[in-house]
């Protein structure tokens, strides 16, 4: 993942203020270690901090094209397809890069390019002839996408830390943040950022931001439809989907690895990025996490009937992927907490969080992108 910062002022020329827009891409850095870039204007500034996955050289943030300059996190699972569209409509592009083909599907469609995005996405464009900034989010709100609206301006960011780091917000959390972190933790309010002047775009939403109008409209919402497929088209549908959507996901210039638990999700992707791969004469990297003395201290109960070891390796050898088995103690679970709850920004799940966060850590020594299956019967995003 990447993150992303801006600051929009009408009041007063802000190109000079560098000192605050790399003070909010530091804090970012998580999220984008490999590279930073810089924007700066009259009336907008941007920063990108970037984890590279897809065309090193021509990814570049924040990229400009004609007087439209973009900021983004995300990615396009149909980029292949929209580049070839907007080719035959003339555009030539310089790399395969998912951030110029988006910047230009802008260029060419306004605001309805995202009724042909198909992918996870949190991006904000900038028009320095129009003086105008378009934000806007994915259909599930998997990216994140916070700002705060000052008196004369707007910030944004990938997290609240970044936007806490200008000097006009102040960490001050009201009645309602508290009740939020008592309430309903580790959930949220689609539109709230937990502190009292921090809000987040809602989950397929747009926004406009135009001299000091702030502007926002909602792009998407699910909708019920009559089921009217029998079970064997229903079968065939529905693996048509989860295969095509599990593909997409698997393209990366970088070294790529699924989380296997041995459950249905994580066994369901692992097992079709293992043929793909296998297409390509190329073995699988899977990941499991298992803990100190989880074997001998296991009861079983209807929750969890059985340990996830025995499937783990069940569907290893199933799919002949070569697999990795990360074990953590309890000690370092609890010393966890403080930065997987920094990372989050948010009242989190404890242990659940910080075995995530050492987990990871672990992965990210050999791998920078894996496929999960994390929590996709709980309704929870792991950003």
């Amino acid at each position: 993942m990447c993150g992303i910062a801006g600051w929009v002022d009408f009041g007063a020329s802000i190109k000079d203020k560098r000192a605050v827009m790399e003070e909010m891409s530091r804090r970012l850095s998580p999220r984008g270690p490999d590279e930073k870039g810089f924007f700066y204007s009259d009336n907008c500034n941007l920063a990108h901090a970037r984890l590279t996955i897809i065309d090193p050289e021509n990814g570049k943030q924040p990229m400009t094209r004609e007087n439209y300059t973009i900021c983004y996190n995300g990615e396009l699972y149909n980029t292949y397809e929209l580049q070839k569209s907007l080719e035959a409509m003339g555009y030539s592009f310089g790399g395969h890069s998912d951030t110029e083909v988006l910047l230009t599907a802008y260029l060419q469609w306004g605001e309805k390019c995202l009724e042909r995005l198909n992918g996870i996405y949190a991006f904000a464009v900038w028009d320095s002839m129009r003086k105008k900034l378009f934000v806007a989010r994915d259909r599930a709100g998997v990216k994140p996408f916070y700002y705060s609206i000052l008196n004369k301006g707007l910030i944004f960011a990938s997290e609240p830390k970044a936007i806490l780091a200008h000097p006009d917000v102040k960490p001050i959390i009201d009645g309602e943040g508290i009740a939020q972190i008592m309430l309903l933790g580790p959930a949220v309010k689609p539109d709230s950022g937990i502190f009292k002047d921090i809000k987040q775009l809602p989950p397929g939403c747009f926004a406009v931001y135009e001299r000091g109008s702030f502007t926002m409209k909602s792009y998407w919402q699910p909708t019920a439809e009559p089921h009217t497929e029998n079970a064997s088209e229903t079968a065939e549908h529905l693996a048509f989907l989860i295969g095509d959507s599990v593909k997409r996901q698997l393209v990366s210039d970088m070294p790529l690895c699924t989380f296997l638990s041995g459950g249905l999700d994580s066994s369901i992707i692992s097992a079709i990025a293992a043929a793909y791969y296998r297409e390509k004469g190329e073995t699988l990297n899977t990941y499991s996490v298992d803990y100190k003395g989880n074997r001998e201290n296991f009861r079983a109960s209807l929750f969890q009937p059985d340990e996830d070891a025995p499937w783990i390796v069940k569907m290893s050898e199933h799919i002949k992927s070569v697999h990795t088995n990360v074990v953590i103690d309890t000690p370092q679970l609890a010393e966890a907490l403080y930065p997987s709850t920094t990372a989050r920004d948010a009242a989190g799940m404890a242990d659940v969080d910080s075995s995530l966060y050492l987990f990871c850590g672990e992965v990210k020594k050999r791998f920078k992108v894996a496929v999960s299956g994390e929590c996709a019967d709980e309704s929870e995003h792991v950003l």
